[in-house]
């Protein structure tokens, strides 16, 4: 082979390498979609809201700060069924983790509010959760030199309940949590999940499970009711009000038992499950969403292989493995 016909081999080969190599890394076209980059955000904001988030004196007694409740090194969450409010008593819900929680379409269990603003305005006035008021907030903040200073650094009109709203939101919408192998699936690397992982994925989607629990935050984007093929309810017993859901804001029958979907990002690290914190492992969730949300009976091996999927959403905080 000639000096030019060995050149010319070596470049299509190269191409083709190359072409073959960018086509195998090709985002994958499916109703769940990656995690998208951190927002850019302003440092000085960030890191504001972070000192906010791990300060009790967003609560009336000093007692409960955001991190209370929210323990990003633990999925988001605290694992309790239901955390300890203001005067130490179990809250009524579940505490739903904080993690990619700027993805989600509403926020709170019963859909209550649109944003993380108004979200954070809400907890920190609830009776039950951390029960003060935003003129008690910004008094005690304002006493402090170092929160003055840090608040005159970004905001002309240094400390207000709408800035200290302003640089939590600015962290929270950093709380996101990439690099879980399903992500990194969905980017092109298909060779990160097992066959198992595969076919768990596969079973996800022909079961239904699909249809509620889809887009970037897997979830988190519509409201449902809990109980669409049998009444949960009954069976599980002993009603509280707090099982109404959006129905307590609504009145409107339609919005009884209606919960917004929860993200399964992370699931396989944020037990206990649902509103009521009644499925203790992932195993029982799956059985409760199977019976009461599908209809359906699957066979044992479908549901490990769902639970093998649902554990490679599993992301990283801080660069680590949750």
């Amino acid at each position: 082979m000639s000096n030019v016909s060995t050149t010319r081999f070596s470049l299509v080969l190269a191409f083709c390498l190359c072409t073959g190599a960018a086509l195998a890394a090709a985002p994958l076209d499916e109703a769940l979609k990656p995690l998208p980059s951190v927002p850019l955000q302003d440092p000085a904001k960030v890191e504001l809201g972070r000192r906010l988030f791990n300060d009790p004196r967003l609560s009336a007694n000093n007692s409960l700060s955001c991190a209370s409740c929210h323990h990003l090194e633990t999925g988001g969450a605290d694992n309790k069924p239901f955390s300890l409010g203001l005067d130490g008593k179990p809250v009524p819900l579940n505490t739903p983790t904080v993690f990619n929680a700027s993805l989600n379409f509403k926020q709170f269990w019963d859909g209550r509010v649109d944003t993380l603003q108004a979200q954070i305005e809400h907890a920190v006035i609830s009776p039950v959760e951390m029960g003060s008021d935003w003129k008690a907030v910004e008094y005690n903040l304002s006493a402090h030199p170092d929160y003055q200073r840090a608040f005159a650094q970004v905001y002309a009109d240094g400390v207000s309940a709408a800035n200290v709203q302003d640089a939590l939101v600015s962290y929270e919408r950093t709380l996101l949590t990439p690099n879980s192998r399903f992500d990194q699936y969905l980017l092109g690397n298909t060779e990160i999940l097992t066959i198992k992982e595969k076919y768990g994925y596969q079973r996800f989607k022909e079961y239904g499970c699909i249809a509620c629990h889809q887009g970037v935050n897997i979830g988190g984007n519509m409201l449902q009711k809990f109980g669409v093929m049998d009444d949960y309810f009954k069976a599980r017993g002993n009603p509280v009000e707090s099982d109404l859901g959006r129905y307590l804001l609504t009145g409107d029958e339609e919005d009884r038992h209606v919960f917004k979907v929860p993200s399964l990002r992370n699931v396989a690290v944020t037990a206990p499950y649902f509103h009521d914190a009644s499925a203790k492992t992932l195993e029982e969730a799956v059985d409760v969403m199977f019976k009461y949300q599908l209809g359906r009976n699957p066979s044992q091996e479908d549901k490990e292989l769902i639970i093998q999927f649902l554990r490679t959403l599993t992301g990283e905080w801080a660069g680590k493995p949750l």
